[in-house]
């Protein structure tokens, strides 16, 4: 029999987005103009908490198209790409895949705590976002930008501002500054207008800078 193969992600999308969107075209002049730009796109979330997480360990500190690549070598050495399955692996071979020392470090540490049950991924619904925050950041690896992109495209939780983003402040400097640099304090006053729904104006930021949907 052939071995079993990662299968294709599930991918889900918010139930909130038109709403989210009305709202922000009410509120807001820049998004009033952006949104229609992009027809029905949407954030997507691939459904899988792991996979999520690991994914956006691969992508550190690399262009996206190195970490696509490393990427797809990384996710064909386990029959299926499940913690207990990446445990199993050799490290010899996932540097072989085009990862650091580090990263193997941190794809282990991110296996051991779902394999352990050391966070609670059946309770995340029912947490807040600095909660959850919180528990992801004791995870090798894990800082509060990757957490918040978490919150975003796996629980596609609703209100997230993720300053330390580079894509966020840039979005914001060209869009409301005409390019100007722009300071965490003046990208929080932009964003008070967008509450309670900064993770789809966020969106709309990345997408006025690129084309193609973001996706973790």
């Amino acid at each position: 029999m052939a071995a079993t193969k990662n299968k294709a992600p599930v991918v889900c999308t918010p139930d909130y987005w038109a709403e989210a969107c009305a709202h922000l075209a009410k509120r807001d002049r820049v998004m009033k103009r952006l949104i229609p730009r992009f027809g029905d796109a949407c954030l997507q979330s691939r459904g899988d908490a792991f996979v999520t997480l690991a994914r956006s360990i691969v992508g550190q500190q690399i262009s996206v198209k190195a970490a696509q690549s490393v990427w797809n070598r990384f996710e064909a050495l386990p029959r299926r790409l499940a913690p207990a399955q990446v445990l199993k692996l050799k490290v010899d071979d996932m540097r072989a895949a085009g990862l650091s020392a580090r990263k193997v470090e941190y794809l282990v540490d991110l296996a051991l705590h779902f394999d352990s049950g050391r966070i609670h991924v059946d309770q995340w619904q029912a947490m807040d976002d600095e909660a959850i925050i919180a528990e992801l950041v004791a995870i090798r690896g894990i800082g509060r930008w990757t957490a918040e992109m978490f919150l975003m495209f796996h629980l596609l939780r609703p209100d997230v501002l993720p300053l330390d983003d580079v894509g966020l402040i840039n979005g914001i400097s060209l869009n409301y500054f005409s390019g100007e640099p722009v300071s965490r304090s003046e990208a929080r006053e932009v964003a008070a207008a967008w509450a309670p729904w900064r993770t789809v104006a966020t969106w709309y930021m990345w997408r006025s800078l690129e084309p193609l949907p973001v996706a973790y």
